[in-house]
């Protein structure tokens, strides 16, 4: 293989040192790695005779599935840049995700056809669209069949440089999309296990060293619950993949803990991945009420990224699975993996610090005891894509080097950790004390009667600020009052943290990439006031 860092050269490597380990268990098919590098091969030569090759975009508007895995490495072998595309998003959203992408090809899964079909005109550089069958036998009329794609000579050889790129698209809890644009190599190393996370061989030293990985790695199955298109699960597959793993993807359309854990049960998973309580909850609450149901003694580890995992809930997974570790990851779009979190009294977290992480405050590095902003430096993207404004106000040259500057507030702590208190730009300011809602929203969902909550600021004559939770109940859980929640919570909290208000609904509302919609929330607590 060349002698580069580049995600295609790594992922042939390994397909050619364990062709005959099973790469992929989904609903729909069950691939080798052989089998997986031959398809990807033929989608690269279906997507070459299309027209689309170096330096083109290409949108993944997929379920989970091995197509999802496929157009990526395919994208990958042939110079092209995939990039996430979040499924729940409506016409207009979608439009704007793919204009600012310069989107060439759109891989979409056939039931979004008409989706396509409807927004296609307005995205000037649309080369392609191919449709995926996924059994809802919609009309994919003006999509290519994937299947003709499958059935493509493999061309090439194609050029390729570990300086190519793939673009992770944000889906944050305030503002527009972002696309930050990963070069292979730092992706490798800051999100994908070359820099030794998790992996006995530690750091990757040199391309060839992929091949003793999966080599001498033990075949286990790992398990992604989140969609794909949520880029800690991409994360965590190529990590995967790079070690010669077996990938297990479920192909529903909707989160179901039930069949996620009927499905760990039979493939004998090793490792599940998750995002955060949102769906830690709902995995508890299943194993809660079937404790016999499930044998899940092959479960080595249980591990959320990308979202807020509270600790009741890692206290509680591991009392239900006690063969499995329960870890922490903490990681953004911007800085990939940060490391795993230990436990908090006063934030939402800890972590870290060293060279090349550290808290910047006011555009310099913090000192001890200052509130600043986790950031990066070393392997990072190299910005947003068509977004100078805001490359320059994340990505920061500080004491000469490239920082990435995540939007995560923390003070650096005399013990060389970092506290993190959550996202800042959600911060709350009550009578001159700051408020972080991860912090509360955690221990609000510590209670019994609560299923999901948020926490935002609402303007105060006396405080500037107060602190308003909107919530949603349990089913057939009666709700407690504002004193209840409060004496719940006093024991752990400050006082200035706790809620003045509460405001019940039905259900809290989420971006369309699971994170708490807080824009949603500040209008909901400004209706009942």
């Amino acid at each position: 293989m060349a002698g580069q860092f580049h995600l295609a050269d790594l992922f042939e490597t390994v397909a050619a040192t364990v062709p005959d380990r099973v790469a992929v268990i989904s609903d729909s098919a069950r691939l080798t790695y052989a089998e997986l590098n031959a398809r990807c091969d033929r989608i690269a030569g279906g997507l070459s005779a299309r027209g689309i090759g170096r330096g083109h975009n290409i949108g993944l508007y997929l379920h989970n599935g091995p197509a999802y895995l496929e157009v990526f490495i395919a994208a990958c072998k042939i110079g092209a840049v995939p990039f996430n595309v979040n499924y729940r998003y409506r016409a207009e959203e979608l439009r704007y995700l793919f204009d600012n992408a310069d989107c060439a090809a759109i891989v979409h899964g056939a039931q979004f056809t008409p989706t396509v079909r409807e927004i296609r005109g307005d995205i000037p550089t649309l080369r392609l669209a191919v449709a995926v069958q996924d059994g809802s036998g919609a009309d994919t009329a003006g999509s290519v069949p994937y299947a003709d794609l499958l059935s493509a000579e493999p061309a090439g050889p194609y050029e390729r440089s570990e300086d190519d790129c793939l673009i992770c698209y944000t889906g944050g809890t305030t503002g527009l999309p972002k696309g930050a644009l990963w070069p292979h190599r730092a992706f490798l190393f800051a999100c994908a296990g070359g820099a030794g996370f998790f992996n006995p061989h530690g750091v990757l030293a040199e391309p060839a060293g992929i091949a003793d990985r999966a080599r001498d790695g033990y075949p286990l199955k790992m398990f992604p619950l989140a969609p794909l298109m949520h880029m800690a699960a991409m994360w965590a597959v190529w990590s995967g993949l790079l070690n010669g793993l077996t990938i297990v993807l479920d192909e529903g359309a909707a989160f179901d803990a039930e069949r996620m854990l009927d499905t760990a049960e039979r493939e004998g998973v090793n490792l599940v991945q998750f995002v955060g309580d949102a769906m830690a909850v709902p995995l508890r609450d299943a194993l809660r009420a079937n404790t016999e149901r499930w044998n899940l003694a092959s479960v080595m580890n249980l591990g959320s990224g990308g979202a807020v995992f509270s600790q009741k809930l890692k206290d509680e997974l591991k009392e239900l699975v006690p063969s499995a570790s329960v870890t922490d990851g903490m990681g953004a779009s911007e800085t990939g993996i940060a490391g795993m979190a230990e436990t908090s009294d006063e934030g939402v977290m800890r972590l870290p610090a060293g060279e090349h992480q550290q808290v910047i405050v006011d555009g310099r590095i913090g000192e001890v005891g200052e509130i600043g902003f986790v950031a990066r430096s070393g392997n990072t993207p190299v910005g947003y894509y068509k977004n100078p404004k805001a490359s320059a106000e994340v990505f920061q040259a500080i004491d000469g080097r490239l920082w990435a500057v995540s939007g995560d507030a923390a003070r650096l702590d005399q013990d060389g950790k970092i506290t993190v208190f959550g996202r800042g730009s959600t911060c709350i300011n009550t009578g001159g004390e700051k408020v972080f809602p991860e912090e509360v929203e955690q221990a609000l969902r510590s209670h019994p009667a609560v299923f999901d909550a948020v926490v935002v600021g609402q303007a105060d004559e006396r405080w500037g600020e107060r602190v308003v939770a909107v919530l949603s109940p349990r089913a057939d859980a009666a709700r407690p009052s504002l004193e209840e929640i409060r004496s719940h919570l006093q024991a752990g909290l400050a006082g200035y943290k706790l809620p003045r208000a509460l405001i019940w609904v039905d259900e809290v509302r989420r971006s369309p990439a699971g994170k708490q919609d807080y824009q949603w929330a500040k209008s909901v607590a400004a209706q009942a006031a």
